[in-house]
């Protein structure tokens, strides 16, 4: 057999991808790391140019990829145990350190227990996988992230059974609330503590306050969960995310070793039942080998590091140099979303001058993402950047000033 017709169909459907401006540009390959030095943080080394970049296009805010304390705990682990499970969690592919880093997790976010998964991505889907039934009802805010989306899909959640509120509405959560039908059992209500592309966050304590009322009105009450993949580690006074910014906790935390911790691999942290729940029915949990030893040696270290004085002043120097960045941005006149979040939007509300700017920048030595329509709707184009802790003063400055000739 050959592909040849199938290739034909699939190149005709990327061009339509490509004409309606939703292809994606062609990865570019890093190929060298260069530590900090002097007034300059860290700068990377991109396949086919000259340059040195400065990276704002980084979801790892607390800058602990290249930690020297966490590459070492990876090392001896992988020493020890090598550099795979070799099998699924429940075939005798669970390692001490898989154990440990639950435990950890579970207690830096307060919870009774934590499982983890390859991502967060996989993490939603389990979750919409293992606590879903035909009597339950999803209430999600319109900005939740691809994969919360992604889970109701997967898990078969009809139309019926779903709601969708404005972003951060709490009278339009309200209206979802009423709109359950009676005969439903249980509820669950998920939101993206901090929305990726904005830099806002969900006003949990809020949200907690109006589902209270509903709780008593169904079999299994109303559950609240957060994805605050983007608010682990980089947000709250040490690091507890959006739950420590709201002073409330949901019922069920999301979240990622990917962005803050600067490692790999989800979780799930809640109460004991569901945890069991999770680990006897998540899909994305049961079949899928677990993540190497090496990967939750340093994923514990992070958790320390960032509960440890020199994780404050990494949590400082973000704050920083995250509010450096956006009072520039307000000096120059530009328009952005404001919140303390070190992800900043700047909205261009233009497509061309957006891809101009990126490009401007691009070639200045600084990679950042824009945000241009249908990705985004006309008039909402934006650059998104995303300040790291170990971005220098000198580094912001810089930035700020390309903006200002720009």
């Amino acid at each position: 057999m050959s592909l040849r017709k199938l290739d034909a169909s699939l190149a005709q459907e990327l061009n339509m991808l490509q004409a309606e401006g939703r292809a994606k540009i062609p990865e570019r390959i890093i190929e060298e790391f260069l530590p900090p030095k002097g007034e300059k943080g860290p700068r990377y080394k991109l396949k086919g140019y000259d340059k040195k970049f400065l990276r704002l296009n980084s979801n790892s805010y607390l800058s602990l990829s290249n930690n020297l304390d966490m590459m070492k705990a990876a090392d001896e682990a992988t020493n020890k145990f090598g550099v795979g499970p070799g099998a699924v969690r429940f075939i005798d592919g669970t390692f001490i350190h898989h154990a440990n880093l639950e435990t950890r997790i579970a207690k830096f976010v307060n919870k009774p227990g934590a499982k983890i998964f390859n991502s967060a991505y996989t993490t939603n889907l389990g979750l919409a996988i293992a606590i879903s039934n035909k009597k339950t009802y999803w209430i999600g805010d319109q900005l939740n992230h691809n994969s919360i989306i992604r889970a109701m899909r997967i898990a078969n959640i009809p139309s019926p059974n779903k709601g969708i509120f404005k972003h951060n509405d709490m009278d339009d959560l309200k209206r979802c609330l009423d709109e359950v039908s009676q005969d439903m059992e249980r509820v669950l209500v998920i939101f993206d503590g901090i929305f990726s592309m904005r830099g806002d966050c969900a006003p949990i304590d809020k949200i907690e306050e109006i589902v209270k009322s509903y709780d008593s009105k169904f079999k299994d009450g109303v559950v609240t969960i957060v994805d605050d993949s983007h608010g682990i580690g980089a947000y709250g006074d040490t690091g507890r995310g959006t739950i420590e910014h709201s002073n409330a906790s949901p019922d069920i935390i999301v979240g990622t070793f990917g962005k803050a911790f600067g490692v790999n691999g989800g979780f799930i942290a809640s109460s004991e039942a569901l945890i069991e729940a999770i680990r006897q029915k998540a899909d994305t949990y049961i079949y899928t080998n677990p993540l190497s030893v090496a990967d939750c040696a340093a994923a514990i270290k992070a958790i320390d590091i960032c509960d440890s004085k020199p994780g404050i002043e990494l949590l400082k120097n973000l704050k920083e140099r995250t509010s450096q960045f956006r009072q520039g941005l307000e000096a120059q006149g530009k328009e952005t979303i404001e919140g303390p979040h070190p992800v900043v939007p700047m909205l261009v509300r233009d497509t061309s001058k957006t891809h101009k700017i990126v490009k401007s920048l691009f070639e200045n030595g600084v990679l950042v993402v824009g945000l241009t329509f249908p990705v985004v709707p006309k008039g909402d184009e934006t650059i998104r950047f995303q300040i790291n802790a170990s971005h220098t003063k000198n580094d912001i400055e810089y930035v700020l000033e390309l903006l200002k000739d720009l």
